[in-house]
């Protein structure tokens, strides 16, 4: 049964909530752009996207030519003791202030139901976040769908039933619980001891509220079905067990792929990277929210400066830290002078899409992120894949182990998972070696043919109808 929306008479209204993190908004933006553009837009799906005031414009710019047929609405974030005013993303914040806009964002609520009630929708996109937008939706008639941003090879293995199997809290899986695959997992896997600390964030209460494994349970229950930016050439088995493990529909949006970039690469880069030979450049960048430890980013510069190609690496750093001392502080005693003409280290914001598709860049160092390999692959790159946290150990096995497009960095099988340069030095020989063909080019002609795209777009908008009519 449609919701208030547009459903009766043949459109969908969409409403769109992502977690208020750029990693997290930027696949709804892009899922927004495929419903309103294109074949599928022929669907008449109509979206309106929630998110914090102050993440608006960026929101707004992700839509890029689409934003016209996209409402975005802003949502008043209530204030939070400890929470830097005016602080509207994960980007604004320190990790422990994450934790704490969670709190600002279940402080919407009141706002959500009233805007929610205003615009009757058809469905309602969710994240992990906001699991009590099932509630607001209920007594509407509208479908909640949970939108999951990460691939379905780590849902599957951190966030399904059978991961609290035998425990009745999630706070009392530890490390070693979390390194064995859960019961029916698709593949023989287990994670090593390094990862499976890490994971154990995902089930862990911070500031008395309930866990990342708990609001997404909560979310999915309460919701008709998944959405996953995935496909069943990538990912079937992984989806399949999902589906079963919940016993809910998984509608598939297909892998995101970056369309061309536009205007023109910056003078600076455009010139240094020239004075290249084709494809001889390492390019290393870890997206916008993965900060590299120091002794982690001086083993991977000197590994860099060991290959003898020329490199360009882009080191971030979480928001109030001194980005100049940061950099000193990772680079090694000499370091400058020994690279000088062949080696950049850079801070701060890069057109990433132009940079990859530049003739004289070759490899890719990245740390996973499933946009940023796909990015990588369609610019025709070798890949050098270094995860650092949760989702990006899974991506890295998918891409290198069963896609086998990539090549990961080999790191000791310990509590700290430490790598060295000659590992980084390794990696980057054999990706170098392998080339671009095989694999690799089958998922390139894969991801970036225009009828399979299409397919996925429109596919996905008919289910998303049908699954509003029941």
């Amino acid at each position: 049964m449609a919701g208030g929306g547009e459903g009766t008479s043949g459109g969908v209204h969409v409403v769109m909530f992502p977690w208020l993190a750029f990693g997290h908004i930027s696949p709804f933006a892009q899922l927004a752009r495929k419903l309103v553009s294109g074949e599928a837009a022929a669907g008449r799906v109509r979206v309106t996207f929630l998110t914090a005031a102050g993440a608006v414009p960026r929101v707004e710019a992700m839509l890029a030519s689409a934003a016209a047929a996209v409402r975005v609405v802003a949502l008043t974030l209530p204030h939070v003791p400890g929470l830097p005013a005016g602080a509207a993303t994960t980007a604004d914040l320190s990790p422990d202030g994450a934790e704490l806009l969670k709190l600002a964002v279940d402080g919407t609520l009141p706002e959500v139901r009233t805007l929610l009630a205003e615009l009757r929708p058809d469905a309602v996109l969710i994240d992990f976040a906001t699991p009590w937008v099932c509630d607001l939706a209920a007594p509407l008639g509208a479908r909640v769908l949970y939108f999951c941003v990460f691939s379905a090879a780590s849902f599957a293995y951190c966030t399904v039933p059978a991961r609290l199997a035998g425990w009745q809290h999630p706070s009392a899986l530890t490390a070693d619980d979390i390194t064995v695959a859960p019961a029916g997992f698709p593949t023989a896997s287990t994670v090593p001891a390094h990862q499976a600390a890490d994971l154990t964030y995902m089930y862990t209460s911070f500031h008395g509220m309930p866990p990342v494994y708990d609001r997404v349970l909560a979310g999915v229950r309460g919701s008709a079905g998944f959405v996953m930016k995935t496909c069943r050439e990538m990912e079937g088995p992984y989806i399949d067990y999902i589906s079963a493990q919940y016993g809910k529909p998984v509608l598939l949006a297909g892998p995101v792929v970056p369309e061309p970039p536009e205007g023109e690469l910056e003078e600076r880069w455009a010139s240094w990277l020239s004075s290249f030979p084709e494809d001889a450049v390492i390019f290393a960048s870890f997206g916008s929210e993965t900060f590299l430890p120091a002794a982690v980013a001086t083993e991977l510069l000197l590994g860099l400066e060991a290959t003898g190609h020329p490199f360009l690496v882009v080191l971030n750093f979480p928001k109030g830290m001194d980005a100049a001392a940061e950099v000193a502080a990772r680079v090694p005693l000499g370091f400058e002078e020994r690279v000088k003409g062949r080696g950049l280290v850079h801070t701060g914001w890069v057109q990433q899409q132009h940079i990859l598709r530049h003739r004289s860049v070759g490899c890719f160092v990245n740390h996973a992120g499933f946009s940023s390999v796909v990015e990588g692959l369609v610019a025709g790159c070798r890949l050098v894949l270094l995860p650092m946290k949760t989702d990006q150990y899974f991506n890295a096995a998918l891409f290198a182990r069963e896609l086998r497009v990539g090549v990961e960095v080999a790191r000791r099988d310990d509590e700290d998972g430490w790598f060295g340069r000659d590992d980084v030095w390794d990696a980057v020989a054999a990706a170098v070696a392998a080339g671009g063909d095989g694999d690799a080019r089958k998922w390139r002609e894969f991801f970036t043919a225009h009828a399979v795209q299409n397919k996925f777009a429109v596919n996905f908008a008919t289910e998303l109808k049908e699954i509003v009519k029941r």
